[in-house]
């Protein structure tokens, strides 16, 4: 069995008096893609945020590797190989393609070995190499999303968090970002990933975990999820 990199236990947050997350417990292990489902309002997002420190935790833990980074400052999670993909891009819109990996890379101190990153980011995602002096904010969105998820790999993470990766792109592109995730994942990249888009994600994921108002309800296998007939009324539109 492979090493758990991101162990969850009873991690509780909560926004004013309203808990999010009521002691969820996870873990992903080394190499996985790892699904969270749920709808809207479920604390998908909100787990994603309190691993990287952006939402504290109000109780229990967060392990990375066994070691514990509940609440640990976000700068210092990133530079232990946590990186988060936030809803929505947020990419530098005023900033060229080019710009927006180096801000990705801010940690390096080594040129060469930027320049070496951004090569595979390019090469990952030709489309980028071809607008490199672009300004973000004149991309696509499914142009967009590749530059955020891009820009996250100038860090080289260790474990990768995506947070809805799909939203608001042409199925075609979905396609494309899903197997770009994959590629990702194959070449030695853990990722935590939310997605909507549930039966992409189970497609895409070894495993998943079922969120509902802030507790986890189910996990399991992605192929055995999929063919979970609740999962499938609830989220796979069957």
């Amino acid at each position: 069995m492979s090493e758990v990199v991101l162990s969850l236990k009873n991690l509780e947050t909560r926004y004013g008096q309203i808990y999010a997350l009521k002691g969820i417990s996870l873990d992903v292990y080394e190499g996985e893609i790892v699904t969270l489902l749920g709808s809207n309002g479920a604390g998908k997002s909100t787990t994603l945020k309190t691993i990287s420190s952006l939402v504290p935790a109000c109780g229990g833990k967060v392990e990375f590797y066994g070691k514990d980074i509940t609440n640990a400052p976000p700068h210092s999670i990133v530079e232990m190989g946590v990186i988060h993909v936030p809803e929505g891009r947020r990419i530098f819109k005023e900033l060229t393609v080019t710009e927006n990996l180096e801000m990705g890379s801010f940690t390096l101190k080594d040129d060469v070995e930027r320049k070496r990153r951004m090569d595979k980011v390019f090469e990952l995602f030709p489309v980028l190499a071809d607008r490199y002096k672009q300004m973000g904010g004149l991309l696509s969105g499914g142009e967009q999303q590749m530059l955020a998820i891009g820009r996250a790999l100038m860090t080289e993470p260790k474990v990768l968090l995506l947070d809805e990766p799909s939203m608001g792109l042409a199925p075609i592109i979905v396609q494309g970002i899903m197997d770009i995730i994959k590629r990702i994942n194959g070449e030695g990249t853990t990722v935590l990933l939310v997605e909507q888009n549930a039966k992409a994600a189970l497609k895409l994921a070894h495993r998943g975990y079922v969120l509902e108002t802030g507790e986890i309800v189910m996990e399991g296998k992605a192929d055995a999820l999929s063919k979970d007939d609740s999962i499938v009324k609830a989220y796979l539109g069957h």
